[in-house]
């Protein structure tokens, strides 16, 4: 089989560049090993996809160039990509911090971008299984179980670890060092953190408690956290690892906005009722009576001095947690690293060194926060090779 372009992966990259290298006119193939196509966009945003953020910039990405992303976002907008859902009928809402997901779920969005393929003129392969891929003089070979396929252009857009309940493999990452790509080391992002000895017994005591947080250390956020029986997730903590690197102690702010002078403000007038319920009216019930356990923390507020007021009002302003690891693959919605961006295109997602092969998605070192910033990547990336592979 022969194509002008052949996409290795038939998520929302590679749907997405399928859909705009055909509309060009070109023959347009798209392989993948899973029997249903955009498999992980179905599983997004809890089935609801979240499919962008308004508020997308550069400085919601992790690369290794932070400038890499620029030229590719510039030019597909979360109100381009809304415009483009909409008037295929697909319906969004927009939640706190700029969050767009599709109210009649992702399948919604599955289809968005299947459907797009196929009426451009794309051919989806799916379960076909990719065994390799190599340049051949002028054009790329994929060898696969359904023959060898060739195409003058091949785009690379096989996500990476993450979620390999899913499908996801490291298939993406060997083939792009088989084709003379560098490779940035891989890590799990966007994943829990899992307690250390000093923390182990309070997270699990504690498993179910979620609250709003403020976290510094490994970067400066604030967002929701919940305990779980094995360490600490949320959004803050999500995102937090995207930051964090083993050794590091993570500081926990758990009255945001409150500051050390106001704490110690109500502990001055909250007389002769318990410290524990006095921190109650301000924090989950478990949570402050576990807090003061652990601090040594007990009788009325009006025993206690400035001083041990100031020293509790400083431990709930920066509690010390130092993860043991971050969770594995398994639990993470990004793989950290991938394909070193200084040998990609920032226009075009070409490789410099390998004329027409492309990159996109996950698969480059390029790493969005929680919020719809990961899948709008797919999209923008795959808009920018979709308009010259």
């Amino acid at each position: 089989m022969t194509f002008d372009v052949v996409i290795l992966g038939a998520g929302a990259s590679g749907l997405a560049c399928a859909a705009a290298c055909a509309a060009r006119g070109r023959r347009v193939a798209v392989l993948d090993h899973g029997r249903r196509a955009a498999h992980k966009v179905l599983a997004s945003g809890g089935g609801r996809c979240n499919v962008t953020n308004t508020a997308a910039t550069a400085a919601d990405y992790r690369c290794a160039n932070p400038h890499f992303v620029k030229s590719a976002l510039a030019r597909l907008t979360p109100h381009d990509l809304l415009d483009r859902l909409h008037r295929a009928g697909v319906a969004t809402v927009e939640e706190d911090g700029g969050k767009i997901f599709c109210p009649g779920g992702a399948a919604g969005v599955a289809r968005f971008l299947v459907d797009a393929a196929r009426e451009a003129g794309a051919r989806l392969l799916l379960g076909t299984t990719i065994a390799d891929a190599r340049r051949d003089g002028e054009r790329f070979v994929v060898e696969t179980s359904a023959g060898p396929v060739a195409a003058e252009a091949l785009v690379l857009a096989l996500g990476g670890r993450s979620w390999p309940g899913l499908g996801a493999t490291e298939l993406g990452y060997d083939l792009a060092k088989r084709l003379g790509l560098a490779v940035t080391p891989l890590r799990p992002g966007l994943t829990p953190l899992l307690a250390g000895p000093d923390t182990a017994a309070l997270c699990r005591e504690l498993a179910g408690v979620s609250l709003p947080v403020g976290l510094s250390g490994p970067a400066q956020l604030r967002g929701d956290l919940l305990f779980t029986h094995k360490g600490v997730s949320g959004p803050v903590v999500l995102d937090a690892s995207l930051f964090w690197r083993e050794g590091q102690t993570v500081h926990l702010d758990f009255l945001p906005g409150r500051g050390v002078a106001g704490i110690e403000e109500v502990l001055a007038g909250a007389g002769r009722q318990e410290v524990k319920n006095a921190l109650a009216g301000l924090l989950p019930k478990r949570l402050a009576g576990a807090l003061c356990a652990r601090l040594g923390v007990a009788g009325p507020a009006a025993g206690l001095s400035a001083k041990a007021r100031r020293d509790l009002a400083e431990a709930l302003s920066a509690f010390p947690f130092a993860p043991s690891r971050a969770a594995g693959y398994d639990k993470a919605e990004v793989t950290l690293g991938g394909v070193d961006t200084r040998g990609i295109s920032s226009k075009t997602m070409e490789a410099a060194a390998v004329p027409g092969l492309f990159v996109i998605g996950e698969l480059l070192d390029v790493t969005g926060r929680l919020g719809g910033f990961n899948l709008h990547w797919a999209f923008a990336s795959a808009a920018a090779a979709g308009e010259c592979a």
